[in-house]
């Protein structure tokens, strides 16, 4: 799955000659992100080489820069995702969550003008992006108060602008950039996936929790009086939970139909596209991706997968059944991923996506208010962005590409 659209070959390094850009194999990519200064970057999974053999229908490409990026002195790194546009030899260029770069640098020309040289280069007609850096925070606290009818995220002042978030929106802007979805609001999916914009293909708001400083006592009394009512009561009524094996992959996927059904969404995964997920990042780190499940009287009653990468660790999806949901198994099991995550050293649990709506007569709250019991915070990521790469033609093809996905 990560065959190349062209011959590793030399690429044109940048104007500073301290910076160049290459094709690496999985090995140098995966030691650059165990290295401590990849670490520092946080990485999130959606940018480990393991993903793009989950990701059936595209073509990939492990890209680094640095020094010396052949003999792994990386300052940076991207898996890219090529998509080719029906009946023509042309490609669009993604990279989620990525690339996996020091966008505090202010010079991002450095690193990220060779890059998108390299994919026009391959073929590439236009490239879309996700900067890691956060743009706003709101803490749970702040919010639970605030709900009303018809009120949104936006309406409520942050208790956090990130500064860096905002330096790196300006930036791209002035480069030609623009922001998917741009400022509206679009469907969220329960569970741990979502996307929280129309225009995003990942969560534009997403829910974490600290875990960094804090004891196992500190993240129980983070959680409102609700959760540690139902995680008495699901530890009462005898739930057991337990980390599972690829073996129970087909209950997790006849649970996450019951969900869809039950909630209004759908994710559109095949049970195929689980176990291949579970099996390459497993291949590649041994307990990366772990399914989890929450069982009553034998029959289990909830599970919910959890990814973990260097410091930081996800709630992916979760799916319950219809049945006895009053012993709280979902309940159960997020109080013990929180704990093996806090035990695995993780500095945040993240939660993935939330809805951007605080009217609690909307159908998707339900799903914020539940994370909000975490005592968490919503964290607004500055999202996906895209630019057609250079050249009228490649400006038309990208053109006919959204007006194609739009017609999808």
């Amino acid at each position: 799955m990560s065959a190349l659209l062209v011959p590793p070959g030399r690429v044109p390094q940048a104007p500073n000659r301290d910076v160049a850009l290459r094709t690496i194999d999985a090995r140098t990519y995966r030691a650059f992100l165990d290295s401590p200064g990849g670490t520092a970057l946080g990485a999130g999974f959606l940018q480990c080489p393991s993903w793009a053999d989950v990701k059936e229908g595209w073509r990939s490409q492990l890209l680094g820069w640095g020094p010396d990026p052949e003999a792994g002195r990386l300052t940076g790194v991207a898996l890219v995702l090529l998509r080719q546009f029906p009946g023509t030899r042309k490609y669009f260029a993604y990279l989620p969550e990525g690339p996996v770069a020091d966008w505090s640098d202010p010079d991002v020309d450095r690193w990220l003008g060779p890059l998108l040289e390299h994919l026009r280069r391959a073929g590439a007609f236009a490239v879309r992006i996700g900067p890691s850096p956060a743009y706003r925070r709101w803490e749970a606290a702040l919010l639970k108060p605030l709900t009303g009818p018809g009120r949104r995220l936006g309406d409520v002042l942050a208790s956090e602008v990130d500064p860096l978030g905002t330096a790196v929106a300006e930036r791209l802007r002035a480069r030609g950039w623009r922001r998917c979805g741009g400022d509206g609001t679009g469907r969220e999916r329960a569970g741990g996936e979502g996307t929280g914009r129309d225009g995003d293909a990942q969560p534009r708001h997403v829910f974490h929790v600290p875990l960094a400083g804090r004891t196992t006592e500190d993240l129980w009394s983070g959680l409102n009086q609700e959760w540690r009512r139902n995680v008495r009561r699901s530890q009462k009524e005898g739930v057991e939970v337990v980390v599972g094996s690829a073996a129970e992959l087909p209950e997790f996927y006849r649970l996450l139909g019951i969900t869809e059904r039950r909630d209004g969404f759908r994710l559109g995964r095949s049970l195929a596209y689980y176990e291949r997920q579970y099996a390459a990042l497993n291949a590649e780190a041994p307990g990366r991706m772990k399914l989890y499940l929450a069982r009553h009287r034998g029959e289990v009653l909830a599970a919910h997968t959890m990814i973990t990468v260097g410091r930081r660790a996800w709630y992916q999806t979760g799916a319950s059944a219809d049945h006895r949901r009053e012993v709280r198994p979902s309940n159960a099991l997020q109080w013990r991923m929180l704990q093996d995550a806090h035990a695995l050293g993780a500095d945040v649990y993240d939660m993935r996506g939330v809805p951007s709506t605080l009217d609690p007569d909307e159908r998707a709250y339900g799903l914020l208010r539940w994370k909000l019991g975490t005592g968490g915070r919503v964290v607004e990521t500055l999202g996906e962005w895209e630019r057609p790469l250079g050249g009228s033609a490649n400006h038309a093809l990208y053109r006919a590409f959204q007006a194609y996905l739009n017609r999808r």
